[in-house]
């Protein structure tokens, strides 16, 4: 997620503001923390796990070497700001926000959840469909160190090191107003980052737990992919606003199910219930989407670099400089290249199970 940074509603621009300085008053440096008596025995083993996933985004992963994530904030709430995402009823384009310093961006932030819940109501009024997302992280890009937060470092150790090798991702490659292109390489950096780490880094069980969560999001994502292809479809058909709202129940009630059949044969997981509430909507959709569609199209493009991450931070970098057609029209063609080799596993694991 990245920090919006300003707004042409001086209301909303100065609540960004506000916020964040009070998330880099809260801060103090991670080393201060662990030496201070005070401090929950608990909460320095964390942070000294911490430091180590740290070195390793630097060491290991190529990342940004510099203050971000070296202090650490308790903001004594659950998430450090709640987003807000909206869509039309028949549409899966979400709606936009010009902003400074990261340009247009398919949601609007606020640290407290009753202004995100106020914003929410007044596009409903309009006519839209809104969900608001609590988010335990953010980047500012660099302009600011950082700070390792409590709304994350709460979720454990495997979450933490996700959360810092996505966050310092954007640091390197950002497309001001493409948030599904930022979003989706800094995903695809915080996999290669989580493989390499659970290699040198966790226990057998950890690797365990971590193969069992990739597993999941992966057919979950594919399943959430194929719904957005049907739903687009109906959205550019020709059916009258009553004939698609039928229809699009009846989607949703099928998207439900199908779900409702993956849980069962993860033997009764709840952990994507929430995704699947009486929230789910188009706005919710797009949610998703933002953050995992084109991630294939990323790995497809480190396979190519030979899992070489300064070659392909290089190439990532190339891609956005391209305008967004062309940016668009490479990462489709890196789509295709990843369809493709999915299938050829799939027809190799079909063959050798036939043996």
């Amino acid at each position: 997620m990245l920090l919006v940074a300003g707004c042409s509603h001086i209301a909303y621009y100065a609540q960004a503001i506000s916020g964040h300085l009070d998330v880099m008053r809260a801060s103090r440096p991670i080393a201060e923390v662990i030496v201070d008596p005070a401090s929950d025995p608990t909460l320095r083993e964390q942070l000294e796990q911490v430091r180590a996933i740290r070195d390793f985004a630097s060491r290991e992963l190529a990342l940004p070497e510099n203050h971000s994530y070296r202090t650490y904030a308790d903001l004594e709430r659950p998430y450090v700001v709640w987003n807000v995402f909206a869509a039309p009823e028949f549409s899966l384009d979400p709606l936009r926000w010009c902003l400074l310093m990261v340009g247009c961006v398919s949601y609007r932030g606020y640290y407290d959840r009753l202004d995100a819940e106020r914003f929410a109501a007044e596009l409903r009024q309009q006519g839209y469909e809104t969900f608001i997302g609590g988010v335990p992280a953010y980047s500012t890009l660099g302009h600011f160190a950082d700070p390792v937060l409590n709304t994350f470092l709460r979720l454990g150790t495997l979450e933490v090191a996700r959360t810092v090798f996505h966050e310092l991702a954007h640091q390197l490659v950002f497309v001001p107003g493409d948030t599904q292109f930022n979003e989706s390489f800094a995903t695809a950096v915080e996999n290669e980052g989580m493989r390499r780490w659970m290699m040198v880094r966790a226990s057998a069980e950890q690797r365990s737990v971590f193969a069992t969560q990739r597993a999941r999001q992966a057919a979950l994502a594919g399943l959430m992919h194929a719904f957005r292809k049907e739903f687009a479809a109906l959205y550019a058909s020709d059916r009258t606003a009553d004939q698609q709202r039928v229809a699009k129940l009846l989607l949703f009630s099928a998207l439900r199910g199908d779900y409702a059949n993956l849980k069962a044969s993860w033997g009764g997981y709840t952990g994507y219930d929430t995704v699947f509430d009486d929230q789910l909507n188009n706005a919710r959709l797009v949610a998703l989407a933002l953050y995992s569609e084109l991630v294939p199209a990323f790995e497809a493009l480190l396979a190519e670099c030979r899992q070489d991450l300064p070659l392909f931070y290089q190439r990532v970098a190339t891609l956005a400089a391209l305008d967004a057609d062309s940016r668009r029209a490479a990462l489709t063609r890196l789509l295709v290249t990843a369809s493709d080799s999915v299938e050829e596993s799939a027809d190799i694991a079909a063959a050798t199970a036939s043996e």
